[in-house]
């Protein structure tokens, strides 16, 4: 009996060895067909590879330069934060922060060292005879340290050009290499929304963090950008730096009791501001951020839905031209389950092999995007496990019909097929 089992399993092992060679032989013969079969797989699981690497690489940096901020700011906003980034502005009441607002969190708030008001807008600039689209950020000195953004070239204007309304200006990095390029910006002066500015200082480089480039902007005097770049008396954004992390939540309530009293809100009134730390910011972005990359993710594996569409396709041509082949192998022996298990093996093997190829191209593209590129991909192993995994599972998926159409196939009417 033990003799019979182990002759049993030793023609099962030699069936299966006959199997994966004719099976590979078949592919060999084919390659084209089979290269282009596997295309889709491969352009799939490359693509999903790629845009995660991307979508985790842009919250990494994105996180990096918050992080950078410090732990202990507050950021106050115009309109009542409802979740989901969502502002929502409550009918008959004040929408807009005002210099006064930021005077008041200054001057009775204990917990608050630092208070940093910003008007930003977006505005056209020109050097000599090259132009340039850029943030304008209005603001006062102390933006230089709450907001750790130094000046490495030049310096930082004071509170004496702040309260004149100077036309001085600090410029980002990618402003002097797009219109400077090459020299030295420093007492140099540039037009900003047809004004002319003299540049007294040089931003540190910081890189680009995702989708947002913190060296494309100019900072300038927040009376200035108030009174003679944008004509408005409102702020964007206020900054307030707490004194320790412990005292946030006593800031925090310091601010939201000043605020609400300023823009004079009876208490069934929600607030028309919102008041949010490091870590709001971050689960807000990561949120986010997560959902774009999942979506990503989703577009680029359609491709591999297509690609296993593609090999069932190519699988059942190839059953259809191999039918007398079937029915020669039937004829002297063959077992239904072994021409099954051998275009199945075909399609798992177009598969992982694609797999593999893409997830070569994947790493690669991720590379290059580095190498060249101003983001900076984060290759997850988890991304290439699952990738592998679902192209292989695909071959099974989608060469299954094939290879049981193959197996169902009758010897007479296979032997006759001309």
């Amino acid at each position: 009996m033990a003799a019979v089992v182990e002759g049993d399993g030793y023609a099962n092992v030699m069936n299966l060895k006959e199997s994966f060679l004719t099976s590979f032989g078949a592919l060999v013969a084919n390659k084209l067909r089979a290269l282009l079969t596997m295309l889709g797989i491969i352009i799939g699981v490359a693509a999903v590879i790629t845009m995660i690497a991307i979508g985790e690489g842009s919250q990494r940096a994105v996180m990096d330069r918050i992080q950078s901020l410090g732990s202990n700011l507050l950021f106050i906003s115009p309109g009542a934060f409802r979740g989901g980034g969502m502002v929502v502005v409550q009918f008959g009441t004040s929408v807009r922060l005002k210099n006064g607002d930021a005077e008041a969190v200054r001057k009775r708030t204990a917990a608050i060292e630092a208070v940093v008001p910003e008007l930003s807008r977006s505005a056209q600039v020109k050097y000599e005879n090259k132009n340039w689209s850029t943030r304008i950020i209005g603001t006062v000195p102390e933006y230089e340290t709450v907001r750790n953004f130094a000046a490495a070239h030049g310096r930082y204007f004071n509170h004496a050009e702040e309260r004149a309304a100077s036309k001085v200006c600090v410029v980002g990095a990618t402003i002097v290499d797009n219109l400077f390029q090459g020299l030295d910006p420093i007492g140099r002066t540039m037009r900003i929304q047809g004004q002319s500015f003299q540049v007294v200082g040089v931003l540190e480089t910081k890189g680009q963090s995702g989708f947002q480039n913190p060296d494309d902007q100019i900072i300038v005097p927040l009376t200035t950008a108030q009174r003679r770049v944008f004509g408005v008396d409102y702020l964007s954004q206020i900054t307030a730096k707490v004194v320790d992390q412990s005292r946030s939540d006593e800031a925090f309530l310091d601010i939201e009791r000043i605020l609400r009293r300023e823009h004079k809100l009876r208490d069934e009134q929600d607030n028309d501001f919102s008041i949010r730390n490091q870590a709001d910011i971050i689960q807000t972005f990561q949120e986010t951020q997560q959902t774009f990359t999942f979506l990503l993710a989703g577009i680029a594996a359609v491709s591999l839905v297509v690609g296993g569409i593609g090999i069932m396709n190519i699988m059942i041509v190839s059953v259809t031209e191999r039918t007398k082949e079937i029915g020669i192998r039937k004829a002297i022996g063959a077992r239904r389950q072994d021409i099954m298990l051998q275009f199945l093996i075909e399609s798992v093997v177009m598969s992982v092999a694609g797999g593999c190829i893409g997830i070569i191209i994947g790493v690669l593209a991720s590379y290059l995007i580095t190498t060249y590129g101003n983001l900076s991909p984060i290759i997850s192993p988890n991304s290439i496990i699952v990738s592998f995994l679902f192209s292989s599972f695909v071959g099974v998926f989608f060469g299954l019909y094939p290879a049981w159409k193959a197996a169902m196939a009758s010897v007479i009417d296979a032997l006759r097929y001309e």
